[in-house]
């Protein structure tokens, strides 16, 4: 077709109610994914105020080292288990899709019992407050990771009112638990009442979606994505293995106060982190869809996507700049004031992040989990390096500052592997990713 037959084409089309149609999905879709977050990170944020004020600074660090592992454990599932589901079953027929998230649900309960098991054997080697926490851990995480495979399924599939419902039926579930951890007061009664809901919440989510996870298919769904879930598997893996190696290295270097107070400025940021989060969970999917529809448009989507979380990041970190003191340690108790130092370089940071999650996803969308896996593997090394190099030369605040300076550095490598993606994908244009 030439040229002047494609602009014919192109003003022929109707530019009428469709793409007003598209437009509201694509609305509603992130706005599900915004407010399943919103859920979800205001159960978060619940779990380490109502910790950090009623256990102080050091035992608020030990519960923030058993979170910190958490996370990495579900870089783990997401990697092997949902990343793959999110790619390549999206807006796919609802037969494909349940079958899918059988195979990938089954996958992530699975990684729960293995590493669950792992960590109740290096808890009784540890032993004391911090292998009690980390033992705690280890009977929790099958529930929690399934939990979190739901949501992910239920996004897949464009239902995020369900990935919502899911995380507040966590949240109800939640209340009754910290009541009663509160009252036995220690790490190990917190880590088992915040897991304990959310294993309620999973069991709600087979109730939800109609589906059975089927552990005896995590083999068949390993083979079957291993090209995309091996680097994603390394990639997620880089990225909380990081920090999980720099909340470490911190409170070696610096003491476990340290991790308590990276982790109050974390909770600080909070509701500007649901919004980061919480779009990260549509814009895969949703950056799949844009490519199969209009691939020019990428990276605009990308770019305004990125660029609005930086904006809105450091929009909020000014807001947090002008909190008094007593409203910090009304939120955050003794914590505040180690805490409220971080503020400028922990805001930097996140605003670096957002900036990167957009080329992301555009990379996600693409397939390109080379480019995606190399991008991640230097962001995690500039966040170790960073991060650790800071603590030894200025402490807790120095740790901050090297981190943003990381963050800041690696978006600029996720958006130049996006960029040099789409120019190959014009230049030898190829079929979309492979599908179910």
């Amino acid at each position: 077709m030439t040229t002047e037959e494609q602009k014919a084409t192109a003003s022929a089309a109707p530019a009428g109610p469709a793409p007003r149609t598209a437009k509201r999905a694509v609305v509603g879709r992130l706005s599900w994914g915004l407010a399943d977050q919103a859920a979800s990170s205001m159960t978060n944020f619940a779990v380490g105020i109502y910790v950090a004020r009623s256990l102080g600074l050091a035992a608020f660090g030990v519960f923030s080292l058993a979170w910190v592992t958490y996370g990495v454990v579900l870089s783990v599932s997401r990697g092997l288990a949902t990343d793959p589901l999110v790619v390549r079953f999206s807006g796919v027929s609802d037969a494909s899709w349940r079958g899918a998230v059988a195979r990938s649900s089954g996958t992530a309960l699975g990684v729960g019992a293995a590493i669950g098991a792992a960590c109740l054997v290096a808890g009784a080697a540890l032993g004391g407050g911090v292998g009690a926490a980390f033992a705690c851990l280890g009977v929790m995480l099958p529930g929690l990771l399934l939990q979190d495979a739901w949501r992910y399924s239920f996004f897949a599939a464009g239902t995020g009112r369900k990935a919502f419902v899911n995380d507040l039926v966590w949240g109800v579930a939640l209340v009754p638990a910290m009541v009663v951890a509160a009252r036995v007061g220690s790490v190990p009664a917190f880590v088992l009442a915040w897991g304990a809901s959310a294993a309620v919440a999973a069991v709600y989510g087979c109730f939800q979606s109609g589906i059975r996870p089927r552990t005896t298919g995590a083999g068949e769904w390993l083979r079957a994505h291993r090209d995309l879930g091996s680097r994603y598997l390394v990639e997620n893996v880089s990225t909380s293995g990081a920090g999980q190696l720099r909340a470490y290295g911190l409170g070696a270097i610096v003491g476990v106060g340290a991790v308590g107070a990276v982790r109050g400025a974390e909770l600080l940021l909070g509701p500007f982190l649901a919004v980061l989060m919480g779009l990260s969970l549509v814009t895969v999917a949703e950056a799949a869809r844009v490519l199969r529809r209009a691939p020019h448009r990428l990276g605009p989507f990308c770019l305004l996507l990125g660029g609005g979380q930086a904006v809105a990041a450091l929009l909020w970190g000014a807001a947090l700049l002008l909190m008094p003191d007593h409203a910090g340690e009304l939120v955050l108790g003794d914590v505040w004031h180690s805490a409220s130092q971080l503020i400028v370089p922990a805001t930097l940071g996140v605003a670096g992040a957002g900036l990167g999650t957009g080329a992301a996803a555009g990379l996600r969308a693409l397939a390109a989990a080379r480019r995606s896996l190399r991008s991640q593997l230097f962001a995690s090394a500039c966040y170790v390096v960073g991060g650790l190099g800071g603590a030894v030369v200025a402490g807790t605040v120095g740790s901050a500052w090297g981190v943003a300076a990381a963050t800041v550095s690696g978006s600029a490598v996720w958006w130049l592997q996006l960029r040099s993606a789409l120019r190959e994908r014009r230049q030898n244009p190829i079929s979309e990713a492979r599908t179910p």
